[in-house]
């Protein structure tokens, strides 16, 4: 009988066994499919994938190419069960030959490349490890004459990341690349989870203040119980938060306070600038710890990533702005559980 693409992909759900052994099991066993699951556990084909089907991939490794000429870049985490298992050489190949895949033929989505002819490969090549081992996720950045684009794997190969930037010109694209990478290595360690925070919900801002607030004061208790310096408390912690009226309220603070400590007015635009940089960076905690733009950048600490971008390009005779990144970490929100042998016991005697 004819066997259908839904049927193939039902069968291949239930078994994790491989696109050209669900359809063969199925035409073997006319399109049943109990008979078609029985055939492949018969032979071994869904042994192991029903075995794995509850167990949480959350360690491997990610992958990554670059063109030559820094016009795209694919990144790629693929998921084992247990860090054993990413130490093995054949996984780690398994994981650069899928991102050269992914990078070749551009897969729609997770299940194209499942279905795809490489996919069957991977698939085989699963089975042979014999353990839970899946692709989670991938991306492809491509940067035409007037971006720059590079990108950064960290030395465990767990954490890799993609940036892309618009530049004015071929010219500063071109001397942009370099930079870039560094930019890369500072979002594998400094962990952004978006570009700016004008990405930020006011609501999810709203939400975290209070929180942020409260959890410094208690820092600061700790401190002063430890004869440490404390801590500036901010009334905000996102430039979302610091509009015209509160900048102003604070410029007028700062010169109300520099009147009491009778400072010559005269000196006062000597004193303010500085003094409002610092209600800023107090007053952006969110924005230092997730958006990339507003982070301060590791090489240059005086400087966040959008102004050591600014000064980059200037050097080159150009301008250039960060518009898009990819960071993947290994496992980063999966929920692994962890093993409870005597609630295992307990229940199987109940």
């Amino acid at each position: 009988m004819a066997v259908t693409a839904a049927q193939v992909k039902e069968l291949r759900a239930a078994t994790d066994a491989g696109m050209m052994d669900c359809k063969k099991a199925l035409v073997e066993c006319d399109g049943d499919m109990q008979k078609a699951t029985d055939w492949l556990k018969e032979r071994g084909i869904a042994k192991a994938a029903k075995k794995s089907a509850s167990r949480v991939a959350a360690e491997g490794l990610t992958g990554i190419v670059i063109a030559d000429d820094f016009s795209k870049a694919t990144i790629a985490e693929i998921n084992s069960e247990t860090d054993f298992v990413a130490q093995n050489e054949g996984f780690q190949q398994l994981v650069k030959d899928a991102t050269q895949d992914i990078y070749t033929n551009q897969p729609a989505d997770v299940e194209a490349f499942n279905s795809s002819a490489f996919g069957e490969t991977f698939a085989e090549e699963v089975r042979k490890i014999g353990e839970k081992i899946e692709l989670r996720r991938f991306a492809t950045l491509k940067a035409d004459a007037n971006e720059a684009l590079n990108g950064y794997i960290h030395s465990n190969n767990r954490i890799v990341v993609i940036i892309k930037a618009k530049c004015d010109s071929e010219k500063t694209a071109k001397g942009m690349v370099p930079f870039l990478k560094q930019v890369a290595m500072h979002t594998s360690a400094m962990k952004p989870t978006t570009l700016s925070y004008k990405d930020f919900d006011a609501q999810y801002v709203e939400s975290e203040t209070k929180g942020r607030i409260e959890a410094l004061k208690k820092e600061n208790i700790e401190l002063a119980r430890l004869k440490k310096t404390e801590k500036n408390v901010p009334s905000y912690i996102s430039m979302m938060q610091l509009t015209d009226e509160v900048m102003t309220q604070a410029e007028n603070d700062i010169k109300a306070k520099l009147k009491e400590q009778n400072k010559p007015e005269k000196i006062w635009d000597k004193i303010v600038p500085g003094q409002i940089a610092r209600f800023i960076l107090d007053n952006t905690l969110l924005d230092q710890e997730q958006a990339l733009l507003d982070q301060q950048y590791v090489l240059d600490d005086k400087l966040t990533v959008a102004a050591a971008v600014v000064d980059a390009a200037k050097a080159l005779g150009g301008t250039a702005e960060i518009t898009t990144f990819v960071r993947y970490e290994v496992g980063d929100g999966i929920e692994k559980a962890e093993d409870d042998f005597a609630a295992e016991v307990a229940a199987q005697m109940g």
